[in-house]
């Protein structure tokens, strides 16, 4: 039985062991353009963060992993901004409440030692500081956090130590030959302070043409001949096409990963996927085709003009 077709409404069944393809996460296979090669390279020449902004899919946060495997320095560090993040976030988080329970329960105060083991946890850049490699921090989403944030960012990283007040302990800036590699993304410039950018290397990843779309769906998703790629993203590209097709949210490279590998999945015939032959399809491959319509769009309205477009 295809596990594409395992659950129905009636009856039961095994559920198998389902494995997710490898490739999808390789840091190895990752695509960089030859302008984000460039911007990295000129990053790292200078000792800068590199900032990163691009259409919510198109390989941000995975060049920190790539960049980890290139340089073989471990997995990245990984600090996610939220909207209430605080410069001291970065470094490390204190469990006060969980501290001051203790306190009330326990006679004997703990040590330094003892409370930075319990109640401390570091965070990215507060493990890349003390740790003994270097790494690579990624800092994600930098937008959401506060618009103060990012100038007080800029000043942590020049200084690349911090003091933790509740053990009397710093740590100073590690030697050159461990400072971090620093990846910051953000999904609009705009929230970002002017100068913030001015002291960042920029690069704004740009849309893969075709031709890069096909280098990496022939990385990423095995079983398809050149020919038949080339039919599944000039069907994708269409549907991205706002003249053809009105979305509120345009799938992005993660998607069309996913959408191809469930097309070789499901067997869907490819080379029937020819906008100028519409009556290629036959009434169930058109249904199969509305389904798989599920993994591009995002929400309901999205979902229906796909449908209503095929």
């Amino acid at each position: 039985m295809s596990d594409f077709h395992l659950y129905k409404s009636e009856g039961q069944a095994d559920l198998p062991v389902i494995e997710p393809n490898p490739k999808l996460r390789d840091a190895a296979l990752y695509e960089p353009p030859p302008g984000l090669q460039a911007a990295v390279n000129v990053a790292l020449a200078l000792a800068q963060p590199l900032l990163l902004t691009g259409e919510p899919g198109t390989g941000k946060t995975q060049l920190a992993e790539h960049l980890a495997h290139f340089f073989q320095l471990g997995e990245p560090l990984v600090f996610n901004a939220q909207t209430g993040s605080t410069v001291k976030d970065l470094f490390y988080r204190y469990d006060a409440l969980a501290h001051f329970q203790y306190a009330q329960t326990q006679r004997e105060p703990l040590s330094p030692e003892d409370l930075e083991q319990k109640y401390i946890r570091y965070e990215a850049l507060g493990e890349a500081i003390r740790g003994n490699e270097r790494r690579v921090v990624l800092l994600d989403e930098i937008d959401k956090a506060p618009r103060d944030l990012p100038n007080d960012v800029l000043a942590a990283l020049e200084k690349l130590e911090f003091y933790v007040p509740e053990i009397g302990k710093t740590w100073p800036s590690p030697p050159p030959e461990r400072r971090p590699v620093i990846i910051m993304t953000s999904n609009s410039e705009k929230n970002l302070p002017d100068a913030f950018l001015r002291r960042v290397v920029y690069y704004h990843i740009p849309f893969p043409d075709d031709q890069m779309l096909l280098r990496i769906l022939s990385k990423k998703v095995g079983g398809f001949g050149t020919d038949k790629l080339e039919n599944i993203v000039a069907h994708f590209e269409a549907i991205r096409d706002e003249k053809l097709v009105k979305l509120r949210k345009k799938p992005a490279t993660a998607e069309l990963i996913q959408w191809a590998a469930l097309l070789h999945k499901v067997k869907f015939p490819v080379e029937k996927l020819d906008r100028d032959a519409p009556n290629a399809l036959s009434a169930a491959e058109r249904n199969l085709l509305s389904v798989t319509y599920s993994v591009l769009a995002k929400s309901k309205d999205d979902l229906h003009a796909l449908q209503d477009w095929k």
